[in-house]
């Protein structure tokens, strides 16, 4: 890149020499009181001293709990300036002492404080401002509806007003070195209250007490979730940008609505609007007008429609003047530009012939791009109506409460009192913490005489790890000959003669001995929770099976082994352990994760800054998806998104191609978040299959089985009755949108011998239709 040889200039020169002098800012973002913030503080604190960091505590929050105060240790303490407001004792930092301690690190809870009216600094924040610049670092603890405007996000999101006074601005968490955020499940959250650990009478002096329920909590662990991966997406696109990477990352969703002034471009802005919604990403509306072409008055009418639509729909619009007939190769320069993940635009109307003559601008975008997925959307308001994305699975009709339940249900019931509970700590990348966590958690739930084992723990020689595990019971590995070579493997069949309350199971997706009780470890959970014992286990995101293909767009890493979305959406609780890119590669140099003589080859790989970002931005977003289908079945009432098919059906149509398996993960994806019945369908246009052929199919089918899709078989004597076939069974399965993969064809080959993607697209133009990239 030209920018890193040219000269800098006197100014940056000082502002670079300014910005090495000054101290470091982390914050600790937490989604409500009592999410731990101060317990981690102190705890963080604890081990920067261990390491010989000179650390001091300058603020702590007087209602924090014994046990949080019990963290405190032999931290020393700069005591602070208290003065009472309302009756309410308020703590100011003590700058003077501070200055004259002089610490490395100085821990500051509660970031959002105004001070006394006689302080040097009006806020907190302005006070820790001026010690980063006096090169003392700080870390310090926020509350995510903290943040002035998403405050306001807050307040109309859980439709209550937040009596919160104290707040800094929006951009306070850019101007951080780091940010973590501490994920506590509302279960968790609602214990502590329940077990005195959050002062209730705080949280009503500052008006908070109605927050501390299921769904309000819910609320706010989405926002901040969401919020964060928000601020990581531009940390990542930045990232990207100096690197001079193009194209989407794979981490988010970016919708391109492309639209003319006709009377479809309504119905195209709404579905993606819909879309954008549903997967959480960001919308982009753009028209494109050749030069100097003056509208016509129903042109200019359908104009102002579509940007009132647009205003209500807080989207994004441009206006771009084209030269000639190049709109497909314009759409495709902007969606690169823009890194744009999915285009949208309607049906061509088109026959065949006019294809073949003319073109097609969507075929024309098809051959430009094989990396952006294309959306075809089929008008059918006039069949059918609004449509209505259902918020949950389509109900079954009610038994009648007095007609007796069968023996298989009763099975059923029972078996889902006794089952165990789940939980699993998920993070970005390995180190991030999760082992670490789940046993300071076993060792808490030990101290509360709760029987809790180690069914099988994998510390990686990690010192700080293989500490906490402390006096807890470890069941013995079992040892297992596989090919002359003895393995360890946990003992299921020991772990369910002790039968202890709870047992920790590490690393979920590893792949089990042959000749083990079952193939994967998931699957021994499954068996433990069958049994009654309670499991708490961890995971990383790039082994969930549906993210595969982002994983391996992000890191160009394709993971083998993996655990099905299926197992996830059993657990209980999922908690998300979160750290900087900059903290764990850091963790990596000091030899906390990996040996040394491992170390510069990770970081220069899977370790390296951008694939980082983007995998914790993947995480965040995917666990605030979860918390969001976790609060629609919590508020059925509430179950309407916007327009939408109230029972869609989604074809997934693969062939014998190695890219099928994406196209149904792609397929399982959609039509999870859509709550929607859906099938993978193959037809056979030949006698027999390879060997080859056979094997991919039985991988289709084997992943279609554990994703929950239907798998359809079905043959044809003759290649050119393919479609036929898929369009019979696209009207017998009242299919409401196909999934297919681009066409491998050239323009010529598809003139010459025709393309089922074309003939597909030709036939189902009553249906929408995603082509998604190669």
């Amino acid at each position: 890149m030209p920018d890193q040889f040219r000269r800098k200039t006197p100014d940056e020169i000082l502002q670079s020499i300014s910005n090495i002098k000054k101290g470091r800012l982390k914050i600790i973002l937490g989604a409500v009181y009592g999410s731990g913030k101060t317990y981690h503080l102190l705890l963080e604190g604890n081990e920067l001293k261990k390491r010989g960091i000179d650390v001091v505590v300058g603020v702590i929050c007087t209602s924090s709990s014994p046990k949080t105060l019990e963290q405190l240790g032999c931290l020393e303490i700069i005591p602070s300036i208290e003065w009472e407001q309302n009756g309410h004792v308020r703590q100011d930092l003590n700058m003077k002492e501070i200055y004259k301690r002089n610490p490395e690190v100085i821990l500051v809870d509660q970031l959002a404080h105004k001070n006394h009216s006689s302080a040097k600094n009006p806020t907190r924040l302005e006070d820790v401002k001026e010690l980063i610049n006096n090169e003392i670092s700080v870390i310090t603890t926020i509350n995510i509806y903290e943040l002035k405007g998403v405050k306001k996000v807050a307040e109309q999101l859980l439709q209550l007003p937040l009596h919160v006074n104290d707040t800094v601005p929006e951009d306070t968490l850019t101007q951080a070195d780091e940010v973590r955020l501490l994920d506590v499940t509302p279960e968790a959250i609602l214990k502590r209250l329940q077990e005195g650990e959050i002062e209730e009478k705080d949280e009503q002096a500052k008006g908070l007490v109605q927050l501390y329920n299921k769904d309000n909590l819910a609320v706010l662990r989405e926002l901040s979730l969401r919020f964060l991966a928000g601020e990581v997406e531009e940390d990542l696109t930045e990232y990207r940008e100096e690197e001079g990477l193009l194209g989407p990352s794979g981490a988010s969703e970016r919708i391109l609505v492309c639209v003319q002034y006709h009377w479809n471009g309504s119905i195209l802005i709404r579905r993606g609007d819909q879309i954008a919604k549903r997967l959480g990403g960001e919308l982009l509306i753009v028209s494109f007008v050749p030069t100097q072409r003056k509208l016509s008055k129903e042109e200019e009418m359908f104009k102002r429609s579509m940007q009132k639509l647009i205003n209500k729909l807080n989207g994004k619009f441009e206006e771009l003047t084209i030269k000639g007939e190049e709109i497909a190769e314009e759409i495709v320069e902007y969606a690169m530009q823009h890194y744009v993940t999915r285009i949208i635009l309607g049906h061509s109307k088109r026959t065949r012939w006019e294809e073949i003559i003319h073109g097609s601008i969507v075929n024309r975008i098809l051959r430009k791009t094989k990396n952006i997925d294309v959306f075809i959307v089929a008008d059918r308001a006039e069949v059918h109506g609004e449509r209505v994305i259902p918020a949950i699975q389509s109900k079954v009709r009610k038994k009648n409460p007095y007609q007796r339940l069968s023996p298989d249900e009763i099975k059923e019931k029972i078996q889902g009192v006794k089952r165990g509970t789940l939980k699993i700590y998920i993070g970005a990348a390995p180190g991030v913490g999760k082992t670490y966590t789940m046993l300071r958690e076993a060792n808490q739930l030990y101290q509360s005489e709760i029987d809790v084992v180690i069914g099988l723990l994998e510390t990686h020689g990690r010192k700080e790890t293989a500490a906490q595990i402390g006096t807890l019971e470890i069941i013995p590995r079992k040892h297992i000959t596989y090919k002359n070579v003895v393995l360890e493997e946990m003992d299921l069949k020991a772990i369910i003669i002790r039968n202890p309350e709870v047992v920790l199971v590490d690393e979920l997706a590893h792949t089990n001995v042959p000749g083990s009780n079952n193939q994967k470890r998931y699957q021994d959970v499954i068996a433990i929770l069958d049994a009654g014992i309670s499991v708490i286990s961890t995971m990383n995101i790039q082994h969930v099976e549906s993210l595969n293909d982002s994983v391996k767009q992000i890191t160009g890493v394709c993971v083998r082994e993996t655990v099905p979305d299926s197992f996830l959406h059993l657990a209980d609780e999922l908690e998300l352990i979160d750290i900087s890119p900059k903290a764990l590669r850091q963790r990596m140099q000091e030899g906390y994760i990996y040996a040394r003589d491992k170390v510069e080859q990770s970081l220069s790989n899977f370790f390296k800054t951008r694939n980082l970002i983007a995998l914790r931005e993947l995480t965040l977003r995917e666990l605030a998806d979860d918390v969001d289908d976790r609060l629609e079945s919590l508020k059925r009432k509430e179950g309407v998104r916007g327009p939408w098919r109230k029972e869609e059906v989604i074809f997934v149509c693969v062939n014998l191609r190695p890219d099928s398996e994406r196209l149904i993960r792609r397929g399982f994806r959609i039509a999870y978040r859509l709550k929607a019945k859906w099938f993978v369908v193959y037809v056979k246009d030949q006698p027999s299959l390879s060997n080859d052929e056979q094997n991919i199919l039985d991988k289709i089918i084997s992943l279609t089985n554990r994703l929950g899709g239907n798998f359809e078989l079905y043959s044809t004597a003759d290649r050119r009755l393919v479609v036929g076939e898929i369009t019979k069974q696209l009207q017998d399965k009242k299919a409401t949108q196909v999934i297919i993969g681009h066409s491998a064809r050239s323009r010529w080959q598809e003139i010459k011998q025709g393309s089922i993607v074309a003939r597909l697209l030709r036939e189902a133009r009553h249906l929408d239709v995603l082509v998604v990239a190669d």
